[in-house]
């Protein structure tokens, strides 16, 4: 009797481990699952009020104004499109806008290139790596003004040391921001040394995520380094290369600080760009009217850029 119930215990207990517990109650799941969703929308909260105060209602608001005549202080009066009429009459207008689309440009052939190649420099190398990583990164931490006087002085054309460097090297000296044909150029470098450490690392993370495989595959078939990044890199890397493609555009397109800076949007109007131009409405005019009606065709202008850029690439995604 006693062996007998000896050996029945472990047959028990087996048993008992085996048997799972039972499900909590529909009422007890359901409560759950809306605190935690209380909870999810209660953190998002302070994001969603930020946004609407400092996002969402300003642009509201410029887009009202845009049809008032507006003085801050002073009872608003609706004028309809008659600011849209003026801002298209400036002759500053079209000089704004054929300067920010060169700027624009020019920052896709300057800007966008020189970011991938340092990615790709990079992610060859074998010592040093994280060094370097800050040091391409270092520019994106220097407040953007301070960046701007400091190439400010590196442009001036008596004892700045871009001149300074070319005398050295017994070449030829520029006027660099303060030639019509120059300063347009020399901004854009400004923004793409002060701005690549970003891209630098997002593609850098890129590079690192293609599987290894892929390119031990294209060495054994006698890819050299350019058909490697070719038929490797860049198809494996297209998602990232097309966003911060369509990002670059939308800031380039934005231009402020620059211009502001070191040319004040001379000379003769040569870097006055569109975000420039929306300043001086604003603070130098003190039409805000006319400010808010270019805010506005910006706005829309960039929104219908990017709803046709992401509509073709998602084509030749699903093609």
């Amino acid at each position: 009797m006693t062996t007998k119930t000896a050996a029945r215990r472990p047959a028990q207990a087996a048993a008992g481990a085996r048997q799972t517990p039972a499900p909590p109650p529909a009422g007890d799941r359901r409560r759950r699952r809306i605190t935690d969703q209380a909870s999810a929308y209660g953190f998002l909260l302070g994001g969603l009020i930020c946004f609407a105060l400092f996002s969402w209602y300003p642009a509201i608001r410029a887009v009202v104004i845009s049809f008032q005549k507006y003085t801050p202080g002073s009872s608003a009066e609706w004028v309809g499109t008659a600011n849209f009429t003026r801002v298209l009459h400036d002759p500053e207008f079209s000089a704004a806008w054929r300067n920010t689309l060169t700027f624009t440009l020019l920052a896709l052939l300057i800007g966008f290139a020189i970011p991938f190649v340092l990615a790709l420099v990079l992610n060859e190398l074998r010592h040093a790596k994280a060094f370097f990583r800050v040091v391409v990164y270092l520019p994106v931490m220097i407040p953007p003004v301070v960046s701007a006087l400091l190439w400010k002085w590196f442009y001036d054309p008596g004892a700045g040391l871009a001149n300074e460097t070319l005398r050295f090297l017994h070449l030829p000296t520029s006027n660099w921001t303060n030639g019509t044909g120059t300063a347009l150029v020399s901004l854009v470098i400004v923004a793409t040394w002060a701005n690549m450490g970003g891209t630098v690392l997002i593609y850098l993370a890129a590079l690192q995520s293609i599987p290894g495989e892929l390119y031990e595959a294209a060495e054994l078939d006698g890819a050299n380094l350019l058909q490697r990044v070719r038929h490797v890199t860049i198809p494996q890397t297209r998602f990232v290369v097309l966003m911060l493609m369509l990002l670059q555009i939308i800031a380039t397109m934005q231009v402020f600080t620059e211009p502001f800076v070191i040319t004040g949007g001379g000379p003769e109007n040569a870097t006055v760009t569109v975000l420039y131009l929306i300043y001086k409405y604003a603070f130098l005019y003190n039409d805000f009217g006319g400010a808010c009606a270019l805010s506005v065709m910006l706005l829309v202008l960039l929104g219908i850029f990017s709803a046709v850029y992401l509509r073709l690439t998602r084509s030749g995604e699903d093609g």
